[in-house]
């Protein structure tokens, strides 16, 4: 691969077909998580090796692909998107050869570890494409697509694994893949073309083993934890903690670390990473323990078992992009925590269904449970990486890409640890073995009723630490000295939310204004737009309406048809909708702060009852900064 390459090479593709792409890429990496776990009794009896070894393609393949997460973020921006791509796809299709060839279990256990290195840098490397040629207004939607792809692969996984068991042998589902991965190979050199401006970046390879120590650590640590040993699990845990430590001192220390640590600085970005790994790990538990349950207590056939989940699972592939849209337009003050109510809501039933024998009950019960988590996984995961900047939200993907496979190894540890020791429990008491294994599966089914509680109180504080603010033309203003109160601009001019985007345009262009916040009908701040949101929008629709060159070749009809859009689009549908506002009693160095951190040029003051009272914009503090540096001189010359 050339590392050469400092500029973005010309788009020679859409962005749709880039997503689709960037999804094809993420369904594979996920995919390859579960569909060889269907198989382990026939590799078992092959290869003659017990239930603790074997489990080792599914645990080994997760500390692998979580270790390599980070090692994305240096390569996507050092080589060439389309070379990159190409190079780690054909990692996974070796992988599979060895994998369909393995003449022992070791030899098959090499082809899984190299299948992990590729999902591990995959799926990281499709969601930063997807960021990076989204257009803002959907981004929301194309991230749902992208969630939607991720929830599907590892549960479509299950399910046409165990189809193809029924007619074929286990080494036919590496052979299956290996060719769906070649079919995505050749489409990505076909239509990829690099979507980030390249330099280079140095991997720490004393940074890349101390994140590997601390994963493996931990992710061994909670997986060994219901294996009987509590001493090995909390020696690993307390192991993998302490190189954590390590590896985040070493980061803030070092002029190029592995992972930028700065998106951990937004309150929000943080909130939106544990509400995506609590929907994650909803998902993983119930595709793991239900075909678990189904087969042990009911005697169900594996295909069966895994078909119980089909019909949840395909809605939920249709349900993510319109979450992503429901996203866009109205955020997800509402959607998300409600999300998170209907998983708790709705699982519980499946566990009390646990006891009845109808599979088709079964399976409708968990539906809606599923469903709901559209509104959490890709919503909450656009939160968090939309509110970064530019230059960390490669970083944040890869946090985001690693509690990925951290959710995994998690959910799946902990519902099967659960399951398994209750249920030993149940029956070391002298119940019988099928109320036994019923009692674990509630036990399970208990512990993501807890997780969704938990995500639905993260997703109120998150909201509410960002509550939209009370607009209130009229506040009085309030002097202070020193802070925001004496600074802002009190002459504020506001847009409807019921507002065409083209109303908006025009109102920037007669008062000579760059953005505005926008206000319901109670005026109450609902978001701001600016016209920076405005040119980012005709940039991607209308390319040719916002570059003034174009018009020297009669691409004037591009301008008018692009004026008719935007006079039908609403303007909430480009506002940012979470405002960053500052209290009038903020200090100045509150403000510079604030205002650095989120990367914004102005933001709305409030004063004590939540009222807008005015706007606080950097050049305003830079002319105090300014006028106290000359009048400091002044009086210096005055005391001469």
């Amino acid at each position: 691969m050339d590392s050469t390459t400092h500029a973005q090479t010309k788009p020679k593709s859409s962005p749709g077909w880039m997503i689709t792409i960037a999804a094809a890429a993420a369904f594979l990496a996920t995919f390859n998580e579960t569909f060889l776990n269907v198989a382990f009794a026939p590799i078992m009896n092959d290869f003659g090796v017990d239930i603790n070894t074997v489990q080792w393609l599914t645990t080994g393949y997760l500390l692998v692909a979580a270790v390599f997460v980070p090692v994305a973020n240096v390569l996507y921006r050092r080589f060439p998107t389309k070379s990159l791509f190409i190079t780690v796809t054909a990692i996974m299709v070796v992988g599979s050869i060895i994998g369909a060839l393995a003449p022992n279990f070791a030899t098959l256990l090499i082809g899984r570890l190299l299948h992990a290195i590729g999902t591990g840098l995959l799926t990281p490397i499709g969601m930063n494409i997807t960021l990076a040629v989204s257009p803002r207004e959907k981004l929301g939607m194309n991230m749902g697509i992208m969630a939607a792809m991720t929830t599907l692969g590892p549960s479509l996984a299950i399910v046409l694994s165990g189809a193809m068991l029924t007619i074929a042998p286990w080494r036919t589902l590496m052979w299956v893949f290996a060719v769906l991965v070649v079919l995505v190979l050749i489409a990505g050199a076909i239509i990829l073309y690099t979507v980030v401006e390249l330099g280079r970046p140095v991997l720490d390879v004393a940074s890349f083993l101390l994140i590997a120590v601390a994963l493996i650590g931990i992710l061994y640590g909670v997986s060994a934890a219901f294996g009987g040993n509590i001493l090995v699990s909390g020696g690993a845990i307390i192991v993998g903690l302490l190189f954590l430590w390590a590896f985040i001192r070493r980061q803030n220390r070092i002029e190029n670390p592995l992972i930028d640590l700065r998106p951990f600085k937004s309150a929000a970005f943080n909130r939106g990473v544990a509400m995506t790994m609590l929907g994650l790990l909803f998902v993983f538990a119930m595709n793991v323990i239900i075909p678990l349950f189904l087969q042990a207590a009911r005697g169900t056939a594996p295909l069966a078992a895994s078909l119980t989940l089909a019909p949840g699972i395909l809605l939920t592939v249709v349900l993510g992009p319109i979450a992503g849209r429901w996203f866009d337009r109205f955020g997800g003050r509402v959607s998300i925590p409600l999300g998170f109510i209907a998983m708790a809501v709705f699982v519980g039933p499946v566990g009390l269904a646990a006891g009845q024998t109808s599979l088709v009950i079964f399976g409708a019960l968990y539906v809606p449970a599923v469903l709901a988590t559209a509104f959490v996984i890709g919503p909450s995961q656009t939160f968090a990486l939309s509110s970064l900047d530019q230059e960390s939200s490669p970083h944040g993907v890869t946090v985001v890409s690693t509690s990925f496979q951290i959710a995994g190894g998690v959910g799946t540890s902990l519902a099967a640890g659960i399951y398994g020791m209750v249920s030993q429990a149940q029956m070391t008491s002298g119940n019988n073995e099928v109320d036994s294994l019923i009692t674990g599966f509630r036990a399970a089914v208990a512990l993501v009723i807890v997780t969704s509680l938990i995500g639905v109180y993260l997703a109120i504080r998150a909201y509410s630490a960002r509550k939209p603010q009370a607009a209130q033309p009229e506040a009085p203003q309030v002097e202070s000295t020193g802070t925001v109160a004496g600074l802002m601009k009190t002459d504020v001019y506001s847009i409807k939310s019921e507002s065409t985007v083209l109303e908006a345009l025009y109102k920037f262009t007669s008062l000579g204004i760059s953005g505005a916040p926008i206000v319901d009908q109670d005026n109450r701040l609902v978001g701001f737009i600016s016209d920076g949101d405005i040119l980012r929008y005709l940039s991607a629709a209308h390319p040719s309406s916002a570059n003034i060159y174009s018009f020297a070749i009669g691409a004037d009809k591009d301008l008018e048809q692009a004026m008719q859009e935007l006079g039908q689009l609403n303007v909430m549908r480009l506002a940012t909708k979470d405002v960053i506002s500052l209290p009038h009693t903020a200090t100045v160095a509150d403000a510079v702060a604030a205002l650095s951190d989120a990367n914004l040029k102005k933001a709305p003051a409030t004063n004590d009852q939540d009222h807008m009272v005015g706007i606080v914009s950097r050049s305003a503090i830079n002319r105090l900064a300014i006028s106290s540096y000359l009048e400091a001189k002044h009086e210096e010359k005055l005391t001469v």
